[in-house]
């Protein structure tokens, strides 16, 4: 740790961890992933995949897309890429794809170029207060993160994003039947 110097930590990772509190003591930055993500995002094309279920999937089946056409992309993805061997790699080209977290809200950190969006249920709802409505509108808040010639894929075969549609406000690319 004494070579450090920032630590990275997902919100799963509590405050009184070992390694955390020999960071502080250290002096040396702890961060969220996300906002790890963002800073690394700011001079990327980012490709953000967020949504209840099949994120990792997602994120791994664009990154090895992405990684066969011989874009070189950076990913940091939640599961093993199994293309590629491992959960992340630094790529050489401009394209940083990554799975955004909605489990405490953190995907609000990004600003991608494109976000996916898998689908939307009632999970995680102790950060949303128990109210689903506070849920949905946290992803239009992502959405509206993505710049005005920013483009949205979402999966029309999800009845709540099929709701959601008419306010994402940006491009939309929808998939499903």
């Amino acid at each position: 740790m004494r070579d450090a110097s920032v630590v990275v930590v997902s919100s799963a990772i509590s405050a009184d961890n070992p390694e955390i509190v020999a960071a502080h003591e250290a002096r040396i930055p702890v961060i969220r992933r996300a906002e790890m993500l963002a800073e690394l995002m700011r001079f990327r094309h980012g490709i953000a995949i967020a949504g209840t279920h099949g994120k990792t999937t997602t994120t791994a089946m664009v990154s090895s897309i992405y990684a066969e056409a011989g874009l070189d992309p950076t990913f940091v993805n939640g599961g093993l890429v199994k293309a590629a061997g491992v959960h992340a790699r630094l790529g050489h080209s401009r394209y940083l794809i990554a799975e955004a977290d909605e489990s405490d809200a953190s995907f609000l950190h990004l600003q991608p170029m494109v976000a996916i969006v898998t689908n939307i249920e009632a999970d995680h709802m102790d950060t949303y207060h128990g109210d689903f409505e506070n849920l949905k509108q946290t992803f239009i808040n992502f959405l509206h993160n993505l710049p005005f010639y920013g483009r949205a894929v979402m999966c029309v075969d999800d009845p709540v994003i099929r709701e959601l549609l008419p306010r994402v406000g940006r491009q939309i690319t929808t998939y499903g039947f």
